[in-house]
Formats: C-alpha cells, sequence, structure tokens
C-alpha cells in the first residue's frame, strides 16, 4: 500500500531537503536585515504606497499595515512574494513531471505492467508531494521563528505556525493544477512550463481583478484562497478558504485520475 507514493518521495527527499536548506537560508538573511532596514530611517510605507495599485495588491502592502514591523516585513518581503508566487510555481512545476515523465521516458508501461491501476498511479504520484510541502514549512518555519528570536524581535508563533499549515493546503491546489497539465500532455517540459505559466498567470489575474474592482474574475486562482499577509498582520486564518483549497485539489486530482484511466499512452 503506498508503495508508488513511498518510492517517489524517498527519490524527492534530497531535493526537498536541499530547497529546504535554501529557503531558510533565504529566510535567515531576510530576517537577519531587518533590523537595518527598519533602522534606516527610510519612509518605505510612503514608498510602497506610491506603487501602482495592482503593484501593492501584488505584495500585500495595501496600506493598511507597516513593512516597518517585522509582521509586515516578513508578509511582504518573503511570504507573500517568495512563498505564495515563487514557491506555487515550483510545486505546480514540479508536478507537472509526475506522468508525463515517466511517459516520455517510456517509464510508465513498465509500471503499468504491475497489478496496479491507473487511478492509483496518479494519486500516489501526487501524494509523493505531500512530503516536500510539509518538509519545507518545517524547515523554513523553524528558522524563521529562530532568527526572528535572534534579532530580538518577536512574533507571535501561532500566526508563524498557521502561516505556514495554511500554505499547504494552497501548495498541493498549485500541484493539483501541474498535474492536471501533466496528464493532459505526453510531454515532460510543455506540462512543467504549462503549470509555471498557469500559476504566474492565476497570480496576475487575482492581482489586476482586485486592482480593477472586478474580484470575482479572480475567483479562480488558488492565491484569492491564501493571504500570509492577513495571517501574519492581522491574526486573520481563513479557514474557510482552506477548506476550499483542499476540495479543488481533490477534485483535479479526480479528474486527472479519470482522464489517465481513459487516456491512450
Amino acid at each position: 500500500m503506498l508503495d508508488i507514493a513511498t518510492y517517489e518521495s524517498e527519490r524527492r527527499i534530497r531535493g526537498a531537503l536541499v530547497l529546504s536548506a535554501l529557503l531558510a537560508v533565504m529566510s535567515l538573511l531576510f530576517v537577519a536585515l531587518f533590523p537595518s532596514i527598519a533602522n534606516s530611517g527610510a519612509d518605505l510605507d510612503a514608498y510602497m504606497e506610491s506603487l501602482p495599485p495592482a503593484m501593492q495588491t501584488a505584495f500585500g502592502a495595501t496600506g493598511a499595515f507597516s513593512i516597518t514591523t517585522i509582521e509586515g516585513f516578513l508578509a511582504v518581503e518573503l511570504y507573500q512574494f517568495f512563498w505564495l508566487l515563487l514557491l506555487g510555481i515550483y510545486t505546480a512545476y514540479l508536478a507537472g513531471g509526475l506522468i508525463a515523465g515517466d511517459v516520455e521516458r517510456g517509464r510508465m508501461d513498465i509500471l503499468l505492467a504491475a497489478p496496479v491501476s491507473r487511478s492509483r498511479v496518479v494519486v500516489e504520484k501526487f501524494a509523493s508531494l505531500v512530503p516536500v510541502v510539509l518538509a519545507v514549512n518545517l524547515v523554513v518555519g523553524i528558522a524563521v521563528y529562530v532568527t526572528v528570536l535572534a534579532i530580538g524581535e518577536s512574533i507571535s508563533l501561532a500566526d508563524l505556525v498557521v502561516v505556514h499549515l495554511l500554505s499547504v493546503p494552497y501548495l498541493l491546489a498549485c500541484g493539483a493544477i501541474g498535474l492536471l497539465l501533466s496528464v493532459a500532455s505526453a510531454n515532460s517540459d510543455v506540462a512543467k512550463r504549462g503549470g509555471l505559466g498557469a500559476i504566474f498567470g492565476l497570480f496576475l489575474l487575482d492581482t489586476v481583478s482586485e486592482s480593477a474592482d472586478a474580484g470575482w474574475l479572480g475567483a479562480i486562482s488558488p492565491t484569492r484562497y491564501y493571504d500570509p499577509t492577513a495571517i501574519l498582520v492581522s491574526g486573520e486564518y481563513d479557514w474557510v478558504g482552506a477548506l476550499v483549497l483542499l476540495t479543488a485539489t481533490v477534485a483535479l486530482v479526480a479528474l486527472s485520475a479519470v482522464w489517465f484511466r481513459r487516456k491512450d499512452i
């Protein structure tokens, strides 16, 4: 049971640890820079307010908080861009190779020669992403909290835990989008780039639609349902949004399984 997921997870564990370490180091550098930035005397809030509305929305800097606080700084500089956008893109890109990669290299025929259903292959391949997502959140979350304390600042541990906890449904939803593209295409590179473009495009759609007073357009974007800024700055936890993301993830994985079951490879 879960043999495929276990095997795939073991293949990715080294990459997951390397990614976690790199993001942890990046987080350490960001947090370590905060005291000098906060004491520089520069009016960073005024600068952010001078940006176009779409850019303010993209960075989560809507003027409702100050980025010279540790919570606002982390939200804008780390979570709103790197976590929300770049890590979402990475997860979708990684998922884009889950099925298409094996089909392209001829490994899928060997796998399906075993007594295993196509649906199980899709579900367990996707499940192999879970340890990657959990490892990144755990390592970086600990690194951020320890570094914040080391520079003499304080941050709500509960808010920090929740910002990472609620990123799990978000990243899995991004991965489910990549999985669907991986099933749809027999070319791994096309599926991976498609996942990258899909998350970036949905991020832009959500950002632009909000600033253009057409927020309903961005309802299909996973970024609509995960707001790290609201969590860190205001302590607002969007559990309903997490449920929406989990529901969408299950639906996309199920659709991928049905599609792959009917697909001629």
